[in-house]
């Protein structure tokens, strides 16, 4: 975009009546929500439906709608150490509001190596690679060229455990609902076999998994990206909850003995006497 137009004309073309093709809402009378009447047209859809549609447009088969509502359930962990819902814990221990503490912990879920970057960077490899594949290209090829330039393989790898306990829960619905043989899911597992067996020895991990079964759906990476947006909220109500229940400010209390301190020795503070012209000589300077 021109300098030009990015000055008074582009915002003049802006002003006016705000006209949008995703919804509007006319108080007293009508909620339009995608072109479509949301209180009769939309009426019947679930929550999941729903959500898929607004980001989508488009309407799912059951049966994928309970897949990727799985995806969900199968990652709600209410464990107060980890590193998002530590953010809602935290709120609940220092009293902050539930609304506050849990968009605070919904927004640092978004990091890059653990959150939902990381299922944009899967997504977006595997679709490149599975049209690289149909185009005539190598696999080993698109894996090299992705560790070169990113050093790693989004979905591969686990920092605890090269294992994830997730995986078999997941594969066992998708095969139960006949969604385990799409390109992208053999293609995962194709690349966790290269990685296994190479000298970064990394494993698939749920990330690659659920991406992959998306893919397959037919979700592109910022599709996939905006759904996963809820995932981990059902773990972190509990974090903040069982907070709110212990004594305020008392949670991850750490006394200074326990802190594993190596640096300077403990030096003697000498305070500056107000009268001295020394000591009135170091403020001035």
């Amino acid at each position: 975009m021109s300098a030009s137009s990015r000055g008074p004309a582009l915002l003049q073309a802006h002003a006016g009546v705000l006209r949008s093709r995703m919804g509007a809402c006319f108080p007293g009378s009508h909620a339009i929500f995608r072109g479509q009447n949301l209180h009769t047209e939309l009426q019947d859809m679930g929550w999941i439906e729903l959500h898929l549609f607004s980001i989508t447009g488009r309407r799912f088969p059951a049966a994928q709608r309970r897949l990727l509502e799985a995806v969900w359930t199968c990652t709600s962990y209410p464990d107060v150490r980890i590193w998002n819902n530590r953010v809602a814990g935290l709120a609940g221990s220092s009293r902050s509001t539930g609304t506050l503490g849990l968009a605070a912990a919904m927004a640092v879920s978004e990091a890059a190596i653990y959150g939902r970057g990381i299922e944009i960077r899967a997504t977006d490899f595997l679709i490149r690679t599975q049209r690289a594949l149909a185009a005539g290209g190598a696999l080993e090829d698109c894996i090299l060229a992705e560790m070169a330039a990113h050093r790693s393989i989004a979905g591969y790898g686990r920092p605890v455990t090269n294992g994830d306990e997730r995986i078999p829960h997941i594969l066992a619905l998708a095969r139960e609902l006949d969604l385990d043989q799409g390109p992208h899911l053999r293609l995962a597992f194709a690349i966790d076999d290269y990685l296994r067996a190479s000298r970064w020895q990394k494993c698939i991990n749920y990330g690659a998994v659920v991406t992959a079964l998306a893919a397959d759906i037919g979700l592109s990476p910022r599709e996939f990206y905006l759904f996963m947006f809820p995932t981990f909220l059902a773990g972190m109500t509990p974090c903040y909850l069982e907070a709110t229940e212990r004594p305020e400010g008392t949670l991850y209390a750490a006394p200074c003995s326990d802190i594993a301190y190596a640096g300077p020795e403990p030096r003697p503070w000498r305070p500056e006497r107000e009268d001295s012209g020394e000591g009135m000589d170091r403020r001035k300077r």
